[in-house]
């Protein structure tokens, strides 16, 4: 506790000299006033009415970028739209009674729906029995067989619902890799990948998840930062699509990656609280959950914090301020230099290692002198570190090229000489839009004619 409180001290060092977005990071941390609160309802009350007026004019799936936000250096504007994130992430992780109207079944413990049975005239073990038909795949109110219909109803009409999405569309790949669209109760679409893989023991079946609609980081090769930022998605929401790849491939999730449409660290409550309960709930080892992050100041330490067993994996992509400004335009206010040394006190609170995922993009970031720079850098600070180089995902719209294999090995050679721990990740599902949000943009551009919540 007493390196966490010395961390966050230098990091209040480090965040007092950046641009507003990150300190309002390091406010929404702490706990509000009542007057506070009403002003932040106000500001994301505003925020879903010009959301609910795009999606009338477009259609649920759509989402622009806000009035002003173009490719290019990250301004104001683009500072706002973070802004608008992370309160809205306070806002989603907001919980309410089990039997207060609107509330989803999915994400309450046992004790918390018992306590809606004996709220609404039932004996406390129906509530067991909604846990039950929720972990078994029940989709809809209808599904629990084994309570009363009349109940049921009594549910509906105060509608509460199982919080469960709609699988709106899905494709295969030959490798096996399969992308699923799945639509929420407001008609927005999100994007998450089932990956099954063989060793040489077991099999595996990995879940990329979303934890955003959207995504105001504006990563410049990303697919999913050429649109806009919706919304944060709330913790049931994160645990629906790995209940989704669980039942549309017939066999247990073994390992979670957050590295599917969104920032982690700025929807950080619900997160953390969908990585409860995949692991109390689902039974995913803490160890066989990833959470990536291209970095948000003041976040990496508040995710220390929680004592996780999970590996924290970063979106480094350059070696060097400049390059990483080019290709990661929130760079320009949480510098390198900064990440870097939140990542060494996050070693350092935590004793777990941490990864730095580098997307290879041909003529761009895959030099040798640019290997040699990332080696130097991860050398200078006091951490154990891994390397995951990602050959770059073609994506619509873009400018970046694929990197050849003899291109991603050289760069991996240059590490490996230097003593540097690196892996090459093998791509999958080339043919199932395998660029995150690309799926979904492809959508975007016919949108859905209407939608229904599931209930």
């Amino acid at each position: 506790m007493q390196q966490v409180r010395k961390c966050q001290h230098s990091q209040a060092m480090i965040s007092s000299q950046l641009p507003s977005f990150a300190r309002l990071s390091a406010r929404l941390s702490t706990p509000k006033t009542k007057a506070a609160r009403v002003k932040e309802q106000r500001c994301c009350s505003s925020a879903d009415a010009a959301t609910l007026a795009t999606e009338e004019q477009t259609g649920p799936t759509f989402v622009p970028r806000r009035d002003g936000i173009t490719d290019g250096k990250w301004d104001q504007r683009d500072e706002a739209a973070v802004e608008i994130a992370l309160q809205d992430a306070q806002k989603a992780s907001r919980r309410r009674s089990a039997s207060q109207p609107g509330t989803v079944l999915l994400g309450q413990t046992v004790e918390e729906l018992g306590q809606l049975a004996k709220d609404t005239g039932q004996s406390a073990y129906r509530g067991k029995q909604l846990y039950d038909g929720l972990m078994h795949g029940a989709r809809q109110l209808d599904h629990f067989n084994q309570v009363p219909k009349k109940w049921r109803e009594e549910l509906r009409e105060r509608q509460i619902s199982t919080g469960r999405s709609k699988l709106h569309h899905s494709v295969t790949a030959a490798d096996g890799t399969r992308k699923f669209l799945l639509q929420l109760h407001d008609g927005l679409i999100v994007e998450a990948v089932g990956i099954p893989a063989d060793d040489a023991d077991k099999s595996r079946l990995t879940a990329c998840v979303s934890s955003q609609v959207g995504c105001p980081m504006r990563c410049t090769f990303c697919a999913t930062g050429k649109g806009g930022f919706a919304r944060n998605l709330k913790a049931h929401e994160i645990v629906d699509q790995v209940m989704t790849v669980q039942e549309e491939f017939g066999t247990r999730v073994s390992n979670i990656v957050f590295m599917g449409m969104g920032e982690p660290l700025l929807n950080l409550p619900s997160v953390m609280r969908a990585h409860t309960m995949l692991n109390e709930n689902l039974g995913v080892g803490q160890r066989h959950i990833t959470i990536s992050t291209v970095g948000v100041p003041n976040a990496i330490m508040k995710l220390a914090s929680h004592n996780l067993q999970s590996t924290l994996a970063i979106s480094i992509h350059a070696p060097n301020q400049q390059l990483r400004e080019q290709l990661v335009p929130s760079a320009k206010v949480y510098p390198l230099e900064a990440l870097m040394l939140d990542c060494q006190q996050y070693f350092r609170v935590t004793g777990r290692r941490v990864t730095f995922e580098y997307t290879v993009l041909a003529g761009v970031n895959d030099t040798p002198i640019l290997a040699e720079q990332l080696a130097n850098l991860l050398r200078r600070f006091d951490l154990r570190s891994h390397v995951n180089l990602i050959p770059w995902n073609p994506v619509d719209d873009s400018g970046y090229k694929r990197p050849d294999k003899a291109h991603v090995k050289a760069f991996a050679n240059v590490l490996e000489m230097h003593r540097v721990p690196v892996s090459i990740r093998v791509s999958r599902g080339m043919e199932a839009a395998a660029a995150c949000g690309q799926l979904r943009n492809q959508h975007q551009k016919s949108p859905l004619q209407g939608f229904a919540a599931l209930t």
